[in-house]
């Protein structure tokens, strides 16, 4: 079977390596990909800028599944023009696609059906939401209603603090149109999960739990990044608090995807709070998320490639998951200056063998270099914790670069 792969970042690499080890994949193409894509045997990067250029070079070279990794592509429809080409593509249309492209959308969605969310409003005009922050109670979050990367969600904690970000958000244009709109909404208190679901329409699957570590710093100081690490499973995600997600917070959002009559053959993200009053969603991606991907993927004891499969045949409910009974933790290694200007073109040096999912990295004459970001994930495994950590901080310190930073807490909290 010949594969298409749509992405660029450490879950692009990961999910490219969890194809490549499944009997029935012949070859993996990888839009545009990146250097670790590259490094496996059945892996070969293409660049193809356009869904037109997409669309051509599947029909053209008899490509029989089409993944897409990212958001974007997703948001802006690449998954309807395949369908309506007959082509097997895995990801939602562009209206299911709405759950992550616009958090009005995704709230009120929530709302509709039932599934616990925090109390919120949306704001188009921006002397409206100054308005309404003047006489709120703080802390409050504000979330830019488009894309933004992972960066457009802010916890204000005083009224100096939302007037700046509604400034930077929606008069700014810190992320352009996608921080016009805005939402904000109750800060609530607890413990951050990530769980990531597997749907075909019909019925809804979840996987593992993972915990993403969004700040730049340690003990959840800074500013909000892509993703600084995860660990996996997450400690705090108990069977518990698993039954309450899947009554309270899964199932509503299935009945509203089949109420709706969306089409969404893909993943489903859900960014969780688990509070004392219960499990509450924060957002939704309609993707694996990054970096949670890079902790759930070596986790997986299936043929990643068979479950899609029957996924698109609307037969998920035929596929038995198994997962190994260890612990994953995935350490991001960013680029000096990230989330804001960062530097670029630094050696990247590795001694010995680890396990590393690449991301902002390019090969320039023989050379390894910084391009990015998020630059790659290290990975290690282990069957509890505390020895996972001590052989992802030891496989750490066999990367280097100039201005490299990384958190020292991943799995910690």
């Amino acid at each position: 079977m010949k594969v298409l792969l749509i992405g660029s970042g450490g879950r692009e690499h990961a999910i490219a390596w969890k194809l490549s080890q499944s009997k029935d994949v012949n070859s993996i193409y990888v839009s545009p990909g990146n250097v670790g894509t590259e490094s496996i045997k059945k892996c070969c990067n293409i660049l193809l800028d356009s869904h037109e250029e997409l669309l051509s070079f599947v029909k053209d070279n008899k490509i029989d599944l089409t993944i897409v990794g990212p958001e974007q592509p997703l948001v802006d429809g690449l998954v309807d023009l395949f369908k309506k080409n007959k082509l097997a593509i895995f990801g939602p249309t562009k209206k299911a696609a709405q759950l992550e492209g616009s958090k009005i959308f995704s709230k009120d969605f929530m709302q509709r059906f039932g599934v616990k969310t925090a109390n919120y409003k949306t704001f188009t005009d921006p002397f409206s939401a100054f308005s309404y922050v003047k006489n709120t109670r703080f802390p409050i979050v504000i979330k830019a209603s488009g894309l933004a990367a992972g960066k457009g969600v802010e916890i204000c904690k005083n009224l100096k603090a939302a007037e700046n970000t509604i400034t930077r958000f929606m008069i700014d244009g810190a992320f352009k149109n996608a921080g016009k709109t805005i939402v904000i909404e109750e800060f609530l208190t607890g413990v951050e999960a990530s769980i990531v679901c597997v749907t075909d329409g019909k019925i809804m699957v979840p996987l593992i739990s993972a915990q993403d570590h969004k700040t730049i710093f340690e003990n959840n100081k800074g500013a909000n990044t892509g993703g600084m690490g995860a660990v996996c499973p997450n400690r705090h995600f108990t069977k518990e608090v698993m039954n309450d997600f899947i009554k309270n917070i899964m199932k509503p959002t299935l009945k509203g995807i089949q109420k709706l009559k969306l089409d969404f053959h893909g993943f489903l993200f859900f960014g969780l709070m688990i509070t004392k009053q219960g499990c509450k969603c924060l957002e939704y991606n309609v993707r694996m998320g990054d970096p949670e991907c890079q902790s759930i993927v070596p986790l997986m004891n299936f043929d990643l490639l068979k479950m899609i499969h029957l996924t698109l045949k609307n037969k998920l409910n035929q596929f038995k998951f198994s997962w190994k009974r260890e612990v994953c933790i995935n350490v991001v290694m960013v680029s000096k200056g990230y989330p804001g200007a960062f530097t670029k073109g630094a050696k990247i040096s590795i001694k010995g063998k680890q396990l590393i999912f690449y991301a902002g990295t390019i090969n320039k004459q023989s050379e390894l270099l910084t391009n990015g970001g998020r630059v790659l994930s290290v990975i290690a495994t282990a069957n509890n914790i505390t020895k996972a950590r001590t052989k992802v901080y030891n496989a750490i310190e066999n990367v280097q670069f100039d201005g490299a930073h990384y958190r020292k807490d991943i799995g910690l909290q």
